[in-house]
């Protein structure tokens, strides 16, 4: 677990201080000193402080609507180092008829990604939510197969180089383990995994595939279902790389991650904590998940469900790293202190 070697003076919301300790638990001279540039920004970027512990990144989701209000745009710029898109990557948005593309929404996001540095994971090819009524109602097995590959390999090859994760397959499990009933499974069983799966791959060699899920916050039966499924399907040629574990948490309810993490990474050569928010935003609750991803070398990189709490689908509870004002809250400070260089 990552310990803090520092004491850390709190002195208001946007100015701390923290002082490397000696052994005998004195202090020297300041190591760190910690400044906003004003109320758009965290301290210290949570990205580099982040990937100086050997991670991809700390990302977070954005759309063109949430990058068109600059203190995001703002934060997103000095602080994360990925950007997920929140919904315009979805089949609505993409394809609301059939072989009729927009990417409108998409392209914005790529562009602004590229213009500022940042990697872009792909959200998400297939998914029984926010889905057209013209695939819903496809009930042919080679109809629907076309249909699957035409969508992948039009949105992938569009991106090619410029996306570098995607979540090719959502929410596919219900909370027994058992797969969910969705046009996909139930026309095409569990093979539209491996029809989506080698799609992207095709258009894409180099991107990372991931299958995604919620509710695998601890070793349960949603996960042993997702493990079993990915163990099954990798060793037949599948090109499932990573796991994400969309990690949306209750106050208090992140002590079973590491656990979840490590039971994961058996199954995919990457993992990632995904769509993060918890209830309230306390650091410890905070600093529990960091550490998970931390103690676990297969855990590339954590993203948070959006920037401001102004703009969480989580309405009333609070939950990400800075606050309605797009100034940092207290769990982000406890992050950078702790990942710095005191740590």
């Amino acid at each position: 677990m990552l310990v803090s070697q520092c004491t850390c003076v709190y002195s208001n919301d946007w100015y701390s201080q923290c002082l490397k300790s000696t052994g005998g638990g004195a202090t020297t001279q300041a190591t760190t000193t910690k400044t906003t540039t004003g109320s758009n920004s965290g301290s210290t970027s949570i990205n580099t402080e982040f990937k100086a512990h050997g991670k991809q990144y700390f990302g977070t989701a954005v759309d063109q609507n949430t990058l068109s209000v600059s203190q995001i745009s703002n934060i997103v710029k000095a602080n994360f180092g990925q950007v997920t898109p929140e919904n315009s990557m979805k089949w609505d948005a993409t394809e609301s008829s059939q072989n009729s593309f927009n990417f409108g929404g998409a392209d914005y996001l790529v562009n602004f990604a590229q213009t500022n540095g940042k990697l872009v994971r792909g959200h998400t090819l297939l998914w029984h939510s926010q889905l057209p009524q013209w695939v819903k109602n496809i009930n042919s097995a080679s109809t629907l197969t076309s249909v699957i590959q035409n969508h992948a390999k039009t949105i992938v090859t569009r991106y090619k180089g410029k996306v570098f994760q995607y979540d090719v397959v959502n929410e596919m499990f219900n909370e027994d383990g058992t797969v969910r009933s969705s046009v996909f499974s139930n026309v095409l069983g569990t093979t539209f995994v491996d029809i989506a799966f080698k799609a992207a791959h095709d258009a894409d060699s180099a991107a990372k595939l991931y299958i995604n899920d919620y509710n695998l916050d601890s070793v349960n039966s949603k996960l042993n279902g997702l493990v079993n499924l990915v163990n099954s399907k990798c060793p037949a040629g599948v090109p499932i790389h990573g796991i994400g574990t969309q990690t949306h948490l209750g106050a208090g309810g992140a002590g079973g991650v590491q656990a979840a993490l490590q039971k994961l990474a058996t199954a995919a050569d990457e993992i990632s904590v995904y769509e993060l928010d918890i209830a309230g935003a306390s650091s410890s609750d905070y600093l529990t998940v960091v550490n998970a991803c931390l103690n676990t070398p297969k855990c590339v990189g954590i993203t948070v469900w959006g920037v401001s709490d102004n703009d969480t689908w989580r309405t009333g509870e609070n939950p990400l790293l800075f606050d309605g004002n797009y100034n940092a809250k207290a769990a982000y400070n406890a992050i950078i202190n702790a990942l710095g260089p005191c740590a």
